[in-house]
Order: structure tokens, then C-alpha cells, then sequence
């Protein structure tokens, strides 16, 4: 959202709470190819809510990703998340492009609960009408951005572009899946710490949201319930047996959490419905690491009576055989998801 990238290499670099994921894409004549991906694991409290704690060690997990992977680009496109980041889509009357420019700031004084001063600020047309247009607005405070972009500055690497992981989420799931733009869709990216949730039709955003939940809070319950190592309660989440555990209570507090998740889903849902007439949400795309936790897709299936799938980032993304393994991917791909979504902007058209 926040910066250009045209037909310029870009590494999609996602810092999450948990881990550190990185895509590199080339163009082929048959579309994209993966060139590379990487992940490095965070020391909890490294990264809190979105709010990089450490400086230091987030710049030397950068770096080992890049050597690791042989990486040398050193233009990023990053993403952010969270309560520093508003998103909204006002209504405004038909005016000229210059019209717009001129009046964007006085109207984001009125939708944006931040000093505009505080502020990055973008906007982009969605669509028009005879008298009115719909308009994303889209603020970001300044000192979000600059805990990301010194952070990236400290690992040697030029953050090229600032986007936002919903937006980043949509752009990974438009290029894989071809909407229906008579089609209304959640996207939901669950990480360790946040989840992203934005609702689309088509390519054009409807309703976007964060919330501060996520895979801590599995981890944490089954902790503090089990009296279990942090370590041991991270393989229970992730649906590895645990010496001493066994199966029913381990779904009994996997459950009561996932109730949680379900409950935001549903607030999200109940208000973009009474605030967009006449919407449907069709379909459900997970993403994120948390979205394999044990029961949680058929729990959302049987809560909101919709198809709900895995977004697969890689659907129309060749993988080369000879220098990817395919299994790995798949494996990581839930969590690949914003990192593809940046990678794609190297290939954003003027």
C-alpha cells in the first residue's frame, strides 16, 4: 500500500509473531515461479502483537534466511497488522482525481482515530456510480512502519514496500484462485498472535478486520491446563502426541479456544452483514499456522454452514521439482500465505 514496486525483484518478507517467512518469485511465460522460501523460527515475546520487541534478533533472523536461501535481492516488501492499522471503505460524491486527492485528508480526520499528523495515509478508488464512489482508505501510524523498516534496514535489506497483511492475503488468494467477482468471500489469515480478516468480492474489498487472537492462545491454554513446557504444548497444537496426554482432553482445550476464534469470526461477520445489505459470504479460505489446528475447519464448517478450505498460495505458482520439494511446500504453505502475497508485488503493473 505504501510504496511502489513495478517489474522490480521483490522478497515477500512476512514478520509474524512466531516466525520470520520469506518468498521469492520470478515471472515466467507461463506465470510465476517459486525461486525460493524460507522460515525461521522467533523466541517467544520476540515479536508482540505485531510490535517487533527485539530488534536485534529479528535483524539476525532476516539475515539467516537470506544466506540460507542464497537470496540476493535486497529489496523487501513487508506487511503490518493490527491496532496501529485502519482500513475503511467510505462512500463519497463523484469528483475528479484531483478533487479526491484534495479532499482524502479531511476525510480521514473523520474515519481515522489517530492525529492525521501520526500518519501514513493511502487511498484507492474501488468503484463508481453516477453520484457516488466507493473509496478505500487506508492509515497506518508512522511509527508502525518504522518499527518494521529499521528493523529490515539494520539486516542490510532496502523495505521497498509497506503493504498490509489483509491486502497481501487477497493479493496471494486473487492470483491463485481467479474470483468470481459475483462471488463474496472471507479470507482469514491466522497467525500466532493476530488474525487477519478480510472479507472480498471479486478483487475488491468489502470488510477488513484484526483481531488479537490466534495460535498463543492454544499454546497457552493447553500450558496452563496440562502444566506442560511451552515446547510440549506447541506438538499438542499441532496434533503430535505428548506422553501423559490423552486425546480427549487434549480436544476438550483445543475446543474451548477455537470457540473463541469462532465467536470473533462470527461478531466480524454479524457486522460486515448489517453494514453491507443485501451480502452473503459464499465460501471460507483459511490461512495462517493456526488454521491446522486440530478440529478448527470442521468446527467452522459446522458453525457457518459454508465450504471452508486451505488457501493454497502455490495453486497457480509453478514449483520446479528439481529445485523445491513439493511435500515441504505444501507443508508450510498455510503460513507462506502473506509472504507469496508480497512476493507479487515485484510484478505489480503501473
Amino acid at each position: 500500500m505504501f510504496g511502489t514496486a513495478k517489474h522490480k525483484p521483490l522478497v515477500g518478507l512476512d514478520i509474524g509473531s512466531s516466525s520470520i517467512k520469506s518468498v521469492e518469485l520470478k515471472g515466467t511465460k507461463q506465470g510465476y515461479e517459486l525461486v525460493s522460501f524460507g522460515l525461521e523460527p522467533l523466541a517467544q515475546d520476540t515479536v508482540v502483537d505485531g510490535a517487533i520487541m527485539d530488534a536485534p534478533l529479528v535483524a539476525g533472523a532476516i539475515g539467516t534466511i537470506f544466506d540460507r536461501q542464497e537470496i540476493k535481492t535486497r529489496a523487501v516488501a513487508t506487511a503490518v497488522s493490527g491496532h496501529s492499522v485502519i482500513v475503511k471503505r467510505v462512500s463519497l460524491p463523484v469528483m475528479t482525481d484531483e478533487e479526491l486527492y484534495d479532499r482524502i485528508q479531511s476525510e480521514a480526520s473523520q474515519h481515522i482515530p489517530f492525529d492525521i499528523s501520526d500518519v501514513n495515509l493511502d487511498y484507492q478508488l474501488l468503484d463508481s456510480a453516477e453520484s457516488q464512489m466507493d473509496v478505500l482508505l487506508v492509515a497506518v501510524k508512522k511509527d508502525k512502519i518504522l518499527n518494521h523498516t529499521n528493523v529490515l534496514a539494520q539486516a542490510g535489506k532496502t523495505p521497498t514496500v509497506v503493504d498490509i497483511d489483509a491486502f497481501a492475503l487477497q493479493n496471494c488468494y486473487e492470483v491463485n484462485y481467479d474470483p468470481d467477482p459475483s462471488q463474496t468471500v472471507a479470507l482469514l489469515n491466522i497467525g500466532a498472535s493476530v488474525m487477519n480478516i478480510n472479507i472480498v468480492r471479486g478483487g475488491a474489498p468489502l470488510f477488513t478486520r484484526d483481531v488479537s487472537v490466534g495460535g498463543n492462545q492454544y499454546t497457552d491454554a493447553l500450558q496452563k491446563e496440562l502444566d506442560l513446557s511451552y515446547e510440549d504444548a506447541e506438538r499438542l497444537k499441532k496434533g503430535e502426541a505428548v506422553a501423559g496426554v490423552n486425546e480427549e482432553h487434549r480436544g476438550t482445550i483445543l475446543r474451548s479456544v477455537s470457540d473463541i476464534l469462532i465467536l470473533e469470526i462470527q461478531k466480524t461477520f454479524d457486522f460486515f452483514r448489517a453494514t453491507a445489505s443485501g451480502e452473503n459470504i459464499q465460501r471460507i479460505y483459511l490461512a495462517g499456522g493456526t488454521s491446522r489446528v486440530p478440529g478448527l475447519v470442521d468446527l467452522l464448517r459446522e458453525e457457518f454452514a459454508l465450504p471452508v478450505e486451505e488457501l493454497y498460495p502455490f495453486r497457480k505458482i509453478v514449483i520446479n521439482p528439481g529445485r523445491h520439494n513439493e511435500d515441504q511446500v505444501r507443508e508450510l504453505a498455510p503460513r507462506l500465505a502473506i509472504a507469496v502475497g508480497l512476493a507479487l508485488r515485484s510484478f505489480d503493473t503501473p
